[in-house]
């Protein structure tokens, strides 16, 4: 294949607006995950992901901004789930189970039972080859701002994630760090509405994290590992779908799919080869 083929990709105004929202949302996507897999959090990006769905149609029918609707919804479905998730003997998971399968629920039907000649179909599959000058500055804007919030309160949020209890007797506020990871959850799907869509969207807010934990040990090189991870996902899925000819975001989560089992398979043989070092009496 010629170096001119290999650069065609480049050549194409939406092709180049689709590497741009893959570098933006690469960084707050990874950072979030590595917090969401270590405090058991995977399912709620998947909940809020999903939940966002009715605020969607909603603002649609209104005539109000899509991301309004969305991170109000989102917001509602993160709220409540920790809402009841803290005062009730049911389990975490139930509660996003059921918050999230009845706002799911409530967006398909007015999904489904709106008429017009304008799909929505971007907002559950994303549609990244289909990103405006708009979508650019809204994601870059909201990546901005989750990046920066996570890299400067990091410490406090990891404290929180490994022991509540802890961190509270160290005079943090528990509850403005629980409610405010939700908030940037939320505010992470926004930023990935135009780009992954809802559906896909949990698959960024998982893998990178997930990867970087079965790779590296300090929670420091595992946020490193996790942006540079899902940075080569984003970019890598986007260039490989314009040969393909498949859908960018689908194509980026398969890569990343890839790139976990592969990172599963390093560390189990790690793991083996460490067992059979011990194995071995000295001398």
């Amino acid at each position: 294949m010629s170096a001119e083929t290999l650069l065609l990709p480049f050549q194409f105004p939406f092709m180049q607006n689709a590497f741009l929202i893959a570098a933006i949302v690469a960084v707050p996507t990874a950072l979030l995950s590595c917090f969401l897999v270590l405090k058991g959090w995977a399912l709620m990006g998947d909940a809020v992901s999903h939940a966002i769905l009715p605020g969607v149609v909603l603002a649609w029918i209104t005539g109000l901004p899509l991301i309004v609707g969305a991170f109000g919804a989102g917001m509602t479905c993160a709220l409540l789930t920790g809402y009841l998730s803290e005062n009730s003997r049911v389990k975490q998971d139930t509660v996003m189970g059921v918050v999230f399968s009845g706002m799911f629920g409530i967006g398909i039907i007015l999904y489904t039972s709106i008429h017009t000649n304008e799909h929505l179909d971007h907002v559950l599959f994303g549609n990244m080859l289909g990103v405006g000058p708009q979508d650019l500055w809204t994601a870059g804007l909201i990546s901005l701002g989750v990046s920066a919030l996570l890299l400067l309160k990091w410490k406090d949020l990891l404290l929180h994630a490994f022991d509540p209890a802890q961190a509270q007797a160290s005079g943090l506020n528990v509850a403005l760090l629980h409610y405010g990871l939700l908030s940037i959850l939320s505010l992470t799907i926004v930023a990935t509405l135009t780009s992954t869509g809802l559906i896909l969207a949990v698959g960024l807010l998982i893998a990178p994290g997930a990867i970087a934990f079965l790779t590296v040990r300090s929670f420091g090189r595992m946020l490193v590992v996790a942006v540079l991870v899902c940075l080569a996902g984003m970019l890598g899925g986007t260039y490989a779908s314009f040969f393909l000819d498949s859908s960018p975001a689908a194509t980026i989560i398969l890569l990343l799919s890839a790139i976990f089992v592969a990172a599963f398979l390093r560390r189990i043989h790690l793991t083996r080869l460490a067992s059979r070092s011990e194995a071995v009496p000295a001398g």
